[in-house]
C-alpha cells in the first residue's frame, strides 16, 4: 500500500519539480543512488521497470527507503499493462508513470487512488489522459515532440494542464530554464542525471552535487 496519499504525491512532484528516474539490477547500488538524491534535496524518485526481477529490486527498494530517506515519495516507471501497476501497487508503490497511456492502467490506479502519469505526445492523447483522471500528464519524448514549445503552446488553450516533461531533458541552466519557462509543473531526468561512469565508480557525492545544481536553476527560473 502507497504510504503517501494521492494529494501528497502530486503536490510533492509539483513542489520538488525535479523527478529522478532511475533503474538498476543491483539493489545496494540503487540504495545508494535514492539516497544521493535524497541528500540533494530530491522527494520524488522514479524506479523504472526495465529488467528481469525488477519488481523484487523494487520491493528492498521501497522499505529501505522508507526507513533511510522516510520523505522521499517512490514511484515506479515505463509500465504499459494494468497488472504491472497492480504488482508495484502492491509493494508499495506511490505513483504510476508509462511511456503511453493506457485507460486500463488508468482504471487500476484510480481504484487506489495512486496517481497516474501516463506519456502522451498529442493533445488528443493529453485528454484522453485527463478525462481518465490523470492530475499530471507526461509529455514524452518531450525533446523529440516539440521541445520547451510545444508545452507552451499546448498550455495555451489548457492553462490547467500540469506537464511533466521526460526525454530530451538535462541538468544545465539552460535546458531547465527553459522547460520551466515554457510552463512545466514536473522535469523528469535520467541518464544525463546518472552518467554511467559516475555509477561506476559509486561516486554519490557527485550525484547529490548535480541534483541540488539541477534544483537551483530550477528554484531560481521559478522565481523569475
Amino acid at each position: 500500500m502507497a504510504r503517501f496519499t494521492k494529494i501528497q504525491v502530486c503536490r510533492t512532484v509539483i513542489d520538488t519539480v525535479m523527478v529522478p528516474v532511475f533503474y538498476h539490477k543491483d539493489v545496494e547500488t540503487a540504495e545508494q543512488v535514492v539516497k544521493a538524491c535524497y541528500e540533494g534535496g530530491v522527494r520524488a524518485f522514479e524506479f523504472t521497470n526495465r529488467g528481469d526481477f525488477a519488481h523484487e529490486v523494487f520491493a528492498e527498494l521501497n522499505k529501505w527507503a522508507a526507513q533511510h530517506c522516510p520523505d522521499m515519495v517512490m514511484g515506479v516507471g515505463s509500465v504499459v499493462d494494468p497488472g504491472t501497476a497492480a504488482l508495484y501497487m502492491q509493494l508499495g508503490a506511490n505513483f504510476v508513470v508509462g511511456p503511453l497511456f493506457n485507460a486500463d492502467v488508468a482504471k487500476v490506479c484510480n481504484r487506489r487512488s495512486v496517481p497516474y502519469i501516463p506519456g502522451c505526445a498529442t493533445a488528443t492523447e493529453i485528454g484522453w489522459a485527463q478525462e481518465s483522471g490523470a492530475d499530471i500528464v507526461k509529455v514524452f519524448p518531450a525533446g523529440n515532440v516539440g521541445g520547451p514549445s510545444f508545452v507552451k503552446n499546448i498550455k495555451a488553450p489548457m492553462p490547467w494542464l500540469q506537464v511533466m516533461v521526460t526525454g530530451g531533458v538535462e541538468p544545465t541552466e539552460e535546458n531547465l530554464t527553459n522547460w520551466m519557462k515554457a510552463g512545466v509543473s514536473a522535469i523528469g531526468m535520467g541518464s544525463k542525471l546518472f552518467p554511467k561512469e559516475v555509477i561506476a565508480a559509486k561516486d554519490w557525492a557527485a550525484i547529490s552535487a548535480k541534483c541540488r545544481e539541477a534544483m537551483g536553476y530550477i528554484a531560481a527560473a521559478r522565481n523569475k
